[in-house]
């Protein structure tokens, strides 16, 4: 109970920094959120998203979970999605994957984790997409490395298959979809150099729902 009760002590410690700095800052947040970010991540404890890209609360709007995946049958990943394009307006959207992610790791080992299975056959499905390239770097850690990268790269052309991307792109230009891996031997965020506007027109051969098809 005493680890707990730790969080009040420590949530009271916070508020009072925040308002000795800013008297208002509660008062102005309350007043609603107006974020320019979806940020997708990992829920690796070890990977704080406000804090590895250095922004303010109410900066970012955030979905977290295993291995940041958007799989197409994830409701939970998908209606955020939905409310951050048409609800918030959110100018980009971030796919943000981290060296020493679990999630892939376990995913590349050749046994069943139980329920586990349905969530990490995902990322198998990555490995399997991309097998030959990964079996090819002989390198244990620089392999589990490429497969997070692809893995957040598969994760973002996920985000682009969806109507909801594709309807807010044709009429407003926006969002942007990216693609990004925090290295947590270093701290510094590593741009995966993803080309949105190549990948909507490969993508819209086959998932052409711009016009809600």
């Amino acid at each position: 109970m005493k680890r707990y009760d730790k969080i009040f002590d420590l949530n009271k410690k916070w508020v009072d920094k925040v308002t000795n700095n800013n008297p208002e800052f509660f008062q102005e947040l309350s007043q609603g959120q107006n974020p320019d970010y979806l940020y997708i991540g990992c829920s690796d404890s070890r990977v704080p998203a406000n804090e590895v890209t250095g922004l303010d609360i109410g900066d970012l709007f955030v979905h977290r979970n295993i291995a940041n995946q958007v799989p197409a049958n994830d409701l939970s990943s998908h209606s955020i999605i939905q409310y951050a394009i048409d609800v918030l307006e959110v100018k980009h959207i971030v796919v943000c994957g981290h060296y020493g992610c679990g999630g892939v790791h376990e995913a590349m080992q050749p046994h069943s984790h139980g329920e586990l299975d349905n969530w990490l056959r995902n990322i198998r499905d990555v490995y399997r997409m991309h097998f030959d390239e990964l079996n090819k770097i002989k390198d244990e850690t620089k392999k589990y490395d490429r497969l997070v990268e692809l893995n957040v790269i598969e994760q973002c052309v996920n985000i682009i298959k969806t109507s909801f991307l594709q309807q807010s792109y044709l009429k407003n230009k926006t969002p942007m979809v990216h693609a990004c891996v925090w290295d947590m031997r270093t701290g510094y965020l590593k741009d995966l150099d993803f080309n949105f506007e190549e990948h909507l027109k490969d993508v819209q051969k086959v998932y052409n729902l711009e016009n809600g098809e």
